[in-house]
């Protein structure tokens, strides 16, 4: 699956809410999510682009897990990369996996994430902690789909939320770990 997505800092979720119900995006759930990063013993990640997560998801009392990969991003507008995610059942004995073959726990990104369902966008308002408000805005699409045409409607979307500017194709670990090395 190929992710386009782009994500821009906002400056109030409650603005952002009357502007995605003014257009009629439905909000969809909301959930808690904490994502475990890894680096790998091969390659830095950081160097190559890549990410490699536990996240676990909490909504009520439903626990969801999933491992994913993302490939390094393919254009310099927005986050559009390659995705590969699976389910799986224990966060703790997968990164004990992990650890053992040699891949180094980096850092743990935690956000509350509310989402928005508005056509074929999926929207989501993020509050991370340590971070400014954020709000992602993806299209999922086939590996072999072109994504320019997606990509375009994403910020003709952000545009008609008054959002023209603060677009960011860093990701949360890297914001956060940019804001440590630099206190």
């Amino acid at each position: 699956m190929i992710e386009v997505e782009v994500k821009a800092k906002i400056n109030s979720f409650n603005e952002i809410e009357k502007k995605l119900e003014k257009i009629g995006a439905i909000k969809s759930k909301k959930e808690f999510q904490e994502d475990i990063y890894f680096n790998s013993p091969v390659v830095d990640f950081a160097d190559t682009d890549e990410a490699l997560r536990i996240r676990t998801t909490t909504k009520n009392n439903d626990i969801n897990i999933f491992i994913t990969y993302k490939g390094p991003k393919i254009d310099s507008n927005s986050k559009t990369r390659k995705e590969i995610e699976i389910g799986i059942e224990d966060a703790e004995k997968c990164s004990d996996i992990f650890e053992a073959i040699g891949f180094k726990k980096v850092r743990t990104v935690r956000k509350n994430r509310q989402y928005y369902t508005y056509k074929n966008f999926e929207i989501s308002l993020d509050d991370i902690e340590g971070l400014d408000p954020y709000m992602e805005i993806e299209i999922g699409l086939d590996d072999k789909q072109d994504y320019s045409d997606a990509q375009n409607s994403i910020f003709e979307l952000f545009e008609k939320l008054g959002i023209t500017d603060g677009f960011e194709r860093t990701s949360y670990l890297e914001l956060l770990e940019n804001l440590n090395n630099n206190n």
